[in-house]
């Protein structure tokens, strides 16, 4: 008896250490990953702007990290710190970057083992009809209990790498979607200031209109004494009426354009339409900027735009999905094991001889599955493809907008200045005419064509003042400016939920190169005219590299 129990312990102690060594080469064999591997695109940017930048922008080196102070409007800097604090589109890329990191944890979680707890009681009683009840002998006539307890484990072992891949990816997401809020931050900020600058023209517009039609109904008093007086004809007072008339009726639109921006701008904070309407009725001058502006070089550019970053962590998302697809090709392997307790009577429930377990390795391969596999692969080489499509355009649509912007911005620098040279030629022009009407050596006309005319210049001049911030904002937003300013500090941390930045313990994933198998097969000066004095005239490719991965994350 004691022989028989010694061989048994041999034998249990033997297939112990065989399972044991099946489970560490299992483990093992973790070392591949299936799919390509990312590699960084390189791009290649022209080292300078096309042409020669114009006089008031240089290429020296620009820090965007509050551009729109250069406005020096405390009011426009005041709205953009609240915009940042509550804007819904804002929130809303901070609850997607939550989910992101969310997902990315989920996705962790495959890559360790699953414990999980059972119990059950269970009164049964066998067929006496089957091989298990009467054909086998067993007494069937009364039913028995089975009591079970215990912990079911199971951890697959990820031999091709589709749960690493899936965290490769996952991850990519995380900061894509930082990418993605860092972008709407980038557009929010324009947009207030945008709006901003808007207001303050439409009242600027408007205090010039309610100034020229003061002036335009004194004329029509003029003209009417005179026509009392027998010194001018009715004809005379019935254009002065019709010029009083065309201006006056300009105004109506210029106050429903004011106040639809005060409700754009409510909306932008986070509020009701009309929350503003109190703090912003009051007119002010138009932000203009000052001085050299630096615009930087086009790499610059493509390091810093948050929707070009985001396109590239969507790529590297998109080639590793392509692991995730191909690893399904394989089998997938799984270690089991579950302990616990087992008795047909509750007394006997905990004693040592109702103790049971097991472990053991297993696989699963899907032998036929008429093309499944292969046709998620071809979707996710396919839209590997796009997304990789998807980048090269952004790059070259943020060239094109920051081209596009300096342009707009210098000319319409240019035009202002012969706007502001026009506008002192027609208030000449209005008091000589005006002066010779009075003296009788002109005719009523030349006085209505010059107040319209005044009129119309000094209405241009405003509108060109607005377009010159407009497009300085406009560069400064295709430059890619502004985000960094509401990073977390560095002595911050930076996974906190909502705050855009990637956690800091990502794994940063190697980035499919152009045509590698992942690609191809898976103003300068404000005007004065708040005093009615107006300015005189003023002054008027070779290939890089991509930076590499940590020159995208801060």
């Amino acid at each position: 008896m004691s022989v028989l129990n010694a061989c048994t312990v041999r034998a249990a102690s033997a297939r112990v250490g065989v399972t044991s060594a099946m489970l560490l080469a299992l483990a093992g064999l973790q070392a591949c990953s299936v799919g390509p591997d990312y590699v960084r695109p390189e791009i290649a940017t022209p080292t300078a702007w096309s042409g020669e930048l114009a006089s008031g922008l240089e290429a020296s080196p620009t820090e965007l990290g509050a551009w729109w102070s250069r406005l020096g409007d405390a009011t426009l800097d005041g709205l953009i710190q609240r915009s940042v604090a509550s804007n819904l589109d804002l929130r809303q890329a901070q609850a997607r970057v939550r989910e992101s990191r969310a997902a990315l944890g989920v996705a962790r979680s495959d890559e360790l083992p699953t414990v999980d707890a059972n119990g059950s009681y269970t009164r049964q009683r066998t067929s006496e009809t089957t091989r298990q009840g009467g054909f086998s002998g067993r007494d069937t006539g009364e039913g028995f209990d089975l009591y079970s307890t215990g912990f079911d484990a199971g951890w697959e072992i990820d031999i091709f790498g589709r749960v690493r891949r899936n965290v490769e990816a996952a991850n990519a997401e995380v900061e894509s979607a930082v990418e993605a809020r860092r972008d709407v931050l980038v557009t929010l900020v324009a947009e207030v200031a945008k709006n901003y600058v808007e207001l303050r023209s439409l009242q600027r517009r408007l205090d010039i209109a309610e100034q020229n039609l003061r002036s335009q109904e004194d004329t029509l008093g003029l003209v009417r004494s005179r026509f009392e007086a027998g010194l001018t004809n009715e004809l005379d007072v019935a254009r002065a009426r019709t010029n009083v008339e065309t201006t006056r009726s300009q105004i109506p639109t210029l106050v429903a354009g004011a106040r639809r921006t005060i409700f754009r701008l409510s909306v932008l904070l986070g509020s009701a339409p009309g929350t503003l309407a109190q703090e912003l009725e009051a007119p002010g001058t138009i932000p203009s900027v000052s001085g050299a502006i630096p615009v930087g070089v086009p790499g610059d550019v493509i390091r810093r735009r948050a929707d070009v970053r985001r396109a590239e962590r969507s790529l590297a998302a998109a080639t590793a999905r392509i692991g995730v697809a191909t690893a399904d090709l394989y089998p997938r392997f799984r270690i089991s094991g579950n302990l616990g307790f087992q008795s047909g009577q509750f007394a006997q429930f905990f004693n040592g001889d109702s103790f049971a377990w097991g472990i053991g390795p297993s696989f699963t391969w899907a032998v036929f599955e008429a093309g499944r596999v292969r046709g998620a692969i071809a979707v996710q080489d396919a839209r590997t493809e796009g997304a990789l499509i998807a980048y090269e355009a952004s790059v070259l649509r943020a060239m094109e907008e920051v081209e596009g912007a300096m342009v707009s911005f210098a000319q319409e620098h240019n035009r202002r200045a012969s706007l502001g040279e026009a506008v002192v030629a027609a208030q000449r022009a209005v008091a000589l005419s005006q002066e010779l009407y009075s003296r009788g050596l002109t005719d009523f006309q030349n006085v209505l064509d010059a107040q319209r005319n005044l009129f119309s210049l000094q209405d241009q001049y405003v509108q060109s003042e607005r377009t010159v911030s407009t497009e300085f904002i406009a560069m400064y937003k295709a430059l890619g400016g502004g985000w960094e300013t509401f990073e977390p500090r560095a002595d911050q941390p930076t996974s906190a939920p909502g705050t855009g930045a990637p956690p800091a313990d990502a794994p940063k994933s190697e980035v499919p190169a152009k045509g590698s198998t992942a690609s191809t097969t898976a103003g300068t000066s404000g005007t004065t005219a708040a005093t009615g004095e107006w300015p005189a005239t003023r002054g008027a490719s070779q290939r890089a590299v991509f930076p590499p991965a940590s020159a995208l994350v801060p």
